[in-house]
Parts: C-alpha cells; structure tokens; sequence
C-alpha cells in the first residue's frame, strides 16, 4: 500500500465470540466512535463489503462488535482475521511524526551505517510504544518505536532509517 492509499485499517477481527455472531476486534484506531452503532467499515480495502456496527462493548483491551447481517457464529467465523478500513478522508490529520500502520508495513528498515535490516511486516501496539517487526535476511527484528531509534521516516522513499543498538539491530560487541 502507497502512503496515500484511500483507506486506513481501524481494527482486525481476531475471532468470532459467542454464538450471536458477535466478533472480538483488536482496534487499531484511537478514534473511539470507529465501533459506534451505525459506524460503516469496510471489510478490506474496497467498498464492496461494508459492515455496518450493530453493538459494540469493551471487553479486556478488545471490542466486541455485532455488524447488521452477521447473525451466528459461522458468520463470525467467516470474518477472522479480517482487517477494517474506513475511508483516508474519513479519518483526521495525524501531528508530525506520527503514522498511520499502513503507511510503514513494506518500508524497508536500514541502520545508520547503511545495514539493511528488512522491511516492515507489522505495527504491533504495546502499552509502552508501538513495535516495528521487521523481516530480513538476519530473521525478524523487532524496533521500539521511540525516538531514540528511529531516526528518520521517508514515506515518498518506503525507507525507515534507526539508529545501531547493539543486540537490537547490530550483534553485541560489533559497535
């Protein structure tokens, strides 16, 4: 996906709860009214399978959420693992230095010396600070998404540069 792609993932169904056709969903949006009753998401990145929020409640550090037309469990089911996107324009301004995930899976990650480390495979949220995981020729290589280690973001060049951390992005004793 290019940095200017029309659609934003808001949350991933991670499985269906219940029998109802209720589905856990994992948010990946700090907009709250994403999962209002009458919120419209798309299932994918197109227009041709909205869902429309039925019900939603907090349950642990998840969403359960009923979607009009999914009535059971198989339903449900059927929608593991599937991303929710709105609409770019739906959706505000980030501040400087902020983005969205999409915008960062497929950059290619590099060290300050020029060592490529892979690109970015996923945004994993944690209480502390979101997690880069990215895959490389060395195997997954997890970068915490701080100032202190991420020294530039070029979305227009798809290249993340960070800084060299010894036994995160260059063996120990190498540095």
């Amino acid at each position: 996906m290019t940095p200017d792609a029309p659609w934003i993932a808001v949350g991933r169904v991670t499985r269906a709860h219940g029998v109802k056709g209720e589905v856990a969903v994992l948010p990946l949006s700090e907009v709250a009214s994403r999962f209002e009753p009458g919120s419209r998401l798309f299932a994918g990145e197109s227009a041709e399978r909205p869902l429309t929020v039925a019900a939603a409640r907090t349950h642990h550090h998840r969403r359960l959420v009923s979607f009009e037309g999914v009535s059971d469990r198989e339903a449900a089911e059927a929608l593991r693992g599937t991303y929710l996107f709105v609409a770019a324009a739906d959706s505000p301004a980030l501040p400087d230095g902020a983005y969205w995930p999409h915008q960062l899976v497929g950059c290619r990650v590099v060290t300050e010396s020029g060592s490529a480390l892979g690109s970015v495979r996923e945004v994993m949220r944690t209480p502390a600070n979101d997690v880069w995981a990215a895959d490389g020729p060395h195997g997954e290589v997890l970068i915490p998404a701080l100032r202190d280690v991420v020294r530039e973001v070029d979305l227009t060049g798809r290249r993340i540069v960070v800084a060299e951390i010894p036994g995160l992005t260059v063996p120990e004793g190498s540095q």
